[in-house]
């Protein structure tokens, strides 16, 4: 494989062409000279770099959970409690800074594709070379596998010209496998020391995080000198955290979905006669669905999160549906749009049950058929697996991800929601308890409709933002980082750049397996799920009631790239409260604060005040952060 497999054009044509001659919106620290530094609050002294770059060191940094901390630092010893990164401006337009030295960063993309990704690498190339022109940045082609096998491309201006602002992963390939074993990643440091790579940039969510912390403390453990830097980019919008507001794709996704949504919508509004089940991306959280609820007004949607919280089994599923269905029938709304996520079917209790039992047998016989696993079942499970459709049955058996889990992408759960839906509504019919027109179905899947779109001016932005910050993060020779970006629900011009360790941002699953017994899991940057006390959340129960009756459809409309709506982001994001960083920073000029007034020689009565306060401070913030009070751990 080679990178004459993938586009190379001479010119774009259309609306690809203009978006090629887009700028990205950048902050103003990275306009001008930098300054990479852990921000005043944390330093304690300055190292200058080729006269440009200022790392001030500072406090560690830890994992959210008290809990885990223990489990990470053991098995990060090397990259676990570095500081936090903030990108600064170093000087005004007049300072003069002198050039870095020439580096070596090799790239890829490690997951699946999402709008914007080419263009953290555009903004990873342009600074390299403004600052060097003698660096160079060596694509991998087809991802982890391509760094395995040494498959690489040094990309050049002219190579990335057609890439500018593009969607899709054509520019290298991607690979959705993660790095599995020890071969593996003793391949990836044999590639990196053949090619003498400084760095080392992967591009993806949360699997590709963890391996790039994974690496990252291989490589300083066995002696490799190549710093590796992780970027989040997904689609499902579920690499969230306190450092990571929102990830690179999941703007432009729900925004193409959002109008795919409405125009429904409106259709079902027009033709009375219509239900539309629509499954959308999201495997284990349901980011994308909520965001387009609040999007497009629909009349109802299932998030996993609300699922597995209520234990809501797939009859309870129906039940909320067609109770949903018979209350419109009665207003004369025969019609209407039902959203789900793709992991829908996997937070229903009783089929994660089954699907759990079938990849164990399908460990032991992949070649395990529709006909002969139903007595190899336990009695629940095969009770289940016989009332399901043929065709749910046989999607269910399907190969199985690189990962070892179901495909839920093929797993057509709105089409079985939509006949059991039929089924008991038909029932109702007969018995007299329901009188509207007769149940009509039409079921979509959105999945990869969103995946090669033009990505928004937002995701334009904020990912060539992110290249440029990794290569920052990168030359100030910090490994064991992701590049992130802060206070993005503001106009770029209030950014902060900087970097986060990557094992601030581990956690340890458990799970009860009996009594007294429990399993953990391996320390790992996870998804996060909807916060069922989110504002997002919120947002959507406080509408649900009247979008499910009232047809309060609203349509955003196609992408918009220039005008007064064209910057706009997500409602979750313009919602939601995490400036983490910018509170950070109060937090700590408040201490300042109480040094500046209690120092020797203060008044008695002062010092006993804060004393006092400190000490109830103290007890309250350790409450909080027993894992009893967070209830973040899955027993």
């Amino acid at each position: 494989m080679g990178i004459e497999l993938h586009r190379k054009v001479s010119k774009l044509q259309g609306l690809s062409a203009v978006r090629a001659q887009y700028q990205p919106r950048v902050p103003p620290a990275l306009k001008v000279t930098f300054a990479v530094r852990l921000a005043r609050f944390w330093g304690i002294g300055e190292v200058d770099m080729c006269g440009s770059v200022k790392v001030s060191v500072g406090d560690a940094s830890a994992t959210a959970e008290l809990s885990d901390r223990l489990a990470v630092s053991e098995a990060y010893p090397h990259t676990y409690g570095l500081p936090l990164v903030q990108l600064m401006s170093s000087g005004g337009p007049n300072a003069t800074t002198a050039k870095h030295l020439p580096l070596r960063i090799g790239v890829a993309f490690c997951g699946r594709q999402s709008p914007g990704g080419h263009n953290v690498i555009t903004g990873l190339f342009d600074a390299l070379k403004s600052q060097n022109a003698n660096s160079i940045l060596i694509g991998f082609i087809g991802g982890t596998e391509g760094i395995f096998s040494q498959r690489t491309v040094e990309l050049t201006n002219d190579m990335l010209k057609d890439f500018r602002n593009q969607g899709g992963y054509d520019l290298l390939g991607r690979t959705k496998d993660q790095i599995k074993s020890y071969q593996q990643i003793k391949d990836a440091k044999a590639a990196c020391e053949a090619l003498k790579l400084d760095v080392l940039v992967l591009i993806g969510g949360c699997g590709t995080n963890s391996d790039a912390a994974q690496l990252a403390e291989f490589f300083l453990e066995s002696g490799c000198t190549t710093k590796v830097v992780g970027i989040p980019v997904t689609i499902d919008g579920d690499l969230k955290n306190q450092f990571v507001e929102t990830n690179v794709g999941f703007d432009t996704t729900c925004k193409v979905y959002s109008q795919l949504i409405s125009n429904i919508c409106t259709d079902a509004l027009s033709a009375e006669k219509y239900y539309y089940f629509i499954r959308l991306m999201g495997r284990q959280a349901s980011h994308v669905s909520l965001e387009c609820t609040l999007q497009s007004q629909s009349n109802m949607v299932l998030l996993g999160e609300e699922v597995a919280n209520s234990k809501m089994t797939l009859f309870d599923v129906t039940m909320q549906i067609c109770d949903a269905i018979q209350a419109r029938g009665e207003q004369g709304k025969n019609y209407g749009v039902v959203l789900l996520p793709e992991g829908l079917i996997e937070r229903i209790p009783e089929f994660r049950a089954l699907l759990q039992e079938i990849n164990t047998l399908r460990k032991q016989d992949e070649d395990i058929g529709v006909d002969n696993i139903s007595s190899r079942l336990t009695l629940w499970a095969a009770a289940l697996y016989d009332f399901l459709p043929i065709f749910i049955k046989k999607q269910l058996l399907l190969d199985r991800e690189s990962d070892g889990s179901v495909q839920l992408s093929q797993i057509e759960t709105e089409k079985l929601l939509a006949q059991l839906v039929d089924t008991e509504m038909i029932r109702r019919t007969k018995t007299g308890l329901y009188e509207g027109k007769k149940f009509n179905a039409i079921c979509h899947f959105f999945g990869y409709q969103a995946r090669g779109s033009l990505p928004s001016n937002f995701d334009c932005n904020y990912a060539y933002t992110l290249g440029q910050t990794a290569y920052y993060v990168a030359q100030a020779g910090l490994t064991g980082y992701m590049a992130t970006v802060a206070n993005l629900k503001q106009d770029v011009s209030e950014w902060r750049c900087g970097g986060a360790p990557l094992t601030a941002m581990m956690s340890v699953k458990r799970w009860l397996r009996g009594p007294g017994v429990s399993q953990t899991g391996k320390p790992a940057v996870h998804t996060t799920e909807v916060d069922l006390k989110g504002k997002p959340y919120g947002l959507l129960t406080q509408h649900a009631s009247s979008w499910l009756m009232d047809d309060l459809y609203r349509n955003p409309g196609p992408i918009q790239y220039a005008g007064p709506g064209a910057d706009l982001t997500t409602i979750t994001l313009s919602i939601e409260d995490n400036d983490y960083i910018g509170e950070i920073q109060e937090f700590y000029a408040y201490l300042d604060k109480v040094k500046e007034i209690v120092k020797p020689g203060c008044a008695g009565e002062v010092l006993k005040a804060a004393l006092s306060s400190m000490a109830s401070v103290t007890d309250i913030l350790t409450a909080m952060s027993a894992p009893s009070y967070r209830s973040l751990t899955p027993f």
